[in-house]
């Protein structure tokens, strides 16, 4: 049985796809708890909105007339059971992403689907966890993503990009700002005096709906 937060279909707030609809199906557990965590209420497995079969799971996804379907958390790699349910899907023809925490393989993922990995930055605390090897291991249409709450974060971020020569390896890099914390201009202003191939991005759906609305 697979643990489930929420199942919603709204825009894609965030990455490459920034603006399209999308089916989200957010799992419940993260053994993760970054400082800046915006879904609190996804973080522990022991208190799962609802618990669905795989086949459940699957049926519910295709009420949706949506072809893109991403995987969210919590951190939904700790449960194995996804890879099948992604893997079935990428069989119908849909485009199916999972954004992951980054502590987790990532190479056990059917190769069709986006892997949306989140390096996480020290002010999230959660610097220890990130598995790096994991940078070794994308492919072109992968993104990675990078949470950035200060000058000491983009810095650091910074060194990943080019420690791991990520714009060599793949075509989207998001440098996020912090909702909350950093001022969009600081992190823009920082990006163009270094030049730096990435992708500037804010939440939509956080502009589009109060920043504290589930379901969206």
């Amino acid at each position: 049985m697979l643990n489930i937060n929420e199942i919603f279909y709204s825009v894609q707030g965030e990455g490459l796809r920034a603006g399209m609809p999308c089916v989200f199906v957010r799992l419940q557990g993260c053994k993760l708890r970054c400082v800046w965590c915006d879904t609190p209420y996804a973080l522990d497995k022991r208190t799962p909105e609802q618990q669905m079969n795989v086949d459940e799971l699957l049926e519910r996804i295709k009420q949706y007339r949506c072809a893109f379907v991403e995987f969210t958390g919590g951190e939904p790699l700790e449960q194995p059971e996804i890879l099948q349910v992604m893997t079935q899907l990428c069989d119908e023809g849909y485009t199916v992403a999972v954004e992951t925490g980054g502590h987790m393989d990532i190479t056990v993922v059917d190769p069709r689907v986006i892997r949306i990995v989140d390096v996480k930055c020290p002010g999230s605390m959660m610097t220890k966890h990130n598995r790096l090897e994991n940078l070794d291991h994308l492919s072109r249409h992968d993104e990675v993503k990078f949470v950035i709450a200060s000058r000491t974060d983009y810095e650091w971020a910074v060194d990943i990009v080019r420690r791991y020569a990520l714009p060599e390896k793949i075509d989207t890099i998001l440098f996020s700002p912090a909702f909350g914390l950093l001022p969009y201009l600081d992190l823009v202003q920082w990006i163009l005096e270094d030049a730096l191939p990435v992708r500037f991005q804010i939440q939509l759906h956080k502009h589009i709906w109060s920043p504290d609305t589930r379901g969206v």
